[in-house]
């Protein structure tokens, strides 16, 4: 196998134009808030908390493209890492994921009130007042490889909950958090248990496929109807209504994380592959062997070749009921 291939994916989507939402109006830029004048919880979607994933973008300006505001509460709009989105170039998709570092592990106020500076610290600061005030957030992404859409739901029985509710992806994913950093979506009230505060993480499929666009238009949708703030005949005008698998829930047990700067997997591996035996050897990581560590493990969200010594290689999972 050719590993570059592994990571190179054609631009099959149009790159949205969000200039025009720069200025907002909570000032913050790149963030809209629409306040119904009538009680209700205050939703947020969430887009770009990494520059190069498109897909939110698509899904957050197809909102504003169609004027969607809500009857109840409030509903805010957010283009989070919005100068690493701007410096997207097609040619070389990978470039712009941070400008610094990554958005999504930044998120405890011991980093936010500490001594650190970056552009993503900054903009964490800037966006953080407003995120305090959110009831439920979603926040879209996407992946590196061609796989099925994930839906991060976390550990905790609300965010499950919800999940279900939302009835798409296929996949949940429970997990206790990044260890590299806390996630946007595990950030204050949204990881309390005792909290009716609640967030999930979309994982659409790959970056730049075209599918992946209709996946965070459609489980956008699907969120936002959970909360009956939106007119319910837009949403049934425009999400997608082919029937749905059954969902399947996967708890992480595990993760591998890179020792060195040289993988090789012995095949691709696209997610939620199924490996029957332990001890199944994936790569190598150097010289190490990369193995399963039980029967019937699910692999998720595994990298391509080249990430670096510190990142995640591949979760383990098991299915649960």
């Amino acid at each position: 196998m050719n590993d570059d291939a592994w990571v190179t994916y054609p631009v099959e989507v149009s790159v949205p134009d969000i200039a025009p939402y720069r200025a907002g109006n909570t000032g913050i830029d790149y963030v809209t808030t629409f306040d119904s004048g009538r009680p209700g919880p205050h939703v947020m979607v969430n887009a770009v908390t990494h520059g190069n994933e498109i897909c939110g973008a698509i899904a957050v300006d197809f909102l504003f493209r169609h004027d969607v505001r809500p009857a109840r509460g409030k509903l805010t709009l957010s283009f989070a890492n919005h100068e690493a989105y701007r410096a997207f170039d097609p040619t070389n998709p990978l470039a712009s994921r941070r400008v610094d570092e990554d958005f999504n592990r930044i998120w405890s106020d011991d980093v936010l009130d500490g001594d650190g500076d970056s552009h993503e610290i900054r903009r964490a600061r800037e966006m953080r007042p407003l995120i305090r005030q959110v009831d439920y957030l979603y926040d879209i992404h996407s992946m590196l490889v061609s796989s099925d859409p994930v839906m991060i739901c976390g550990s905790l029985e609300k965010g499950r909950r919800l999940a279900r509710r939302i009835e798409t992806p296929e996949y949940l994913v429970s997990d206790r958090g990044h260890g590299l950093g806390k996630r946007l979506k595990d950030y204050g009230r949204f990881a309390e248990a005792d909290a009716s505060h609640n967030a999930l993480l979309v994982e659409c499929g790959q970056h730049w496929e075209e599918t992946t666009a209709g996946v965070a238009i459609d489980t956008t949708l699907r969120f936002l109807d959970c909360f009956d703030i939106i007119d319910p005949a837009f949403i049934a005008e425009y999400r997608d209504d082919r029937p749905l698998p059954p969902q399947q829930h996967v708890e992480i047990t595990g993760i591998y994380t890179l020792e060195t700067n040289d993988v090789r997997w012995v095949r691709q591996f696209d997610g939620m592959e199924v490996i029957p035996a332990v001890g199944t050897v994936l790569g190598w990581d150097g010289e190490k062997e990369i193995r399963t560590p039980y029967d019937n493990c699910v692999l998720v969200m595994p990298t391509g070749t080249k990430k670096k010594a510190g990142q995640w290689g591949v979760r383990f999972g098991r299915f649960v009921d």
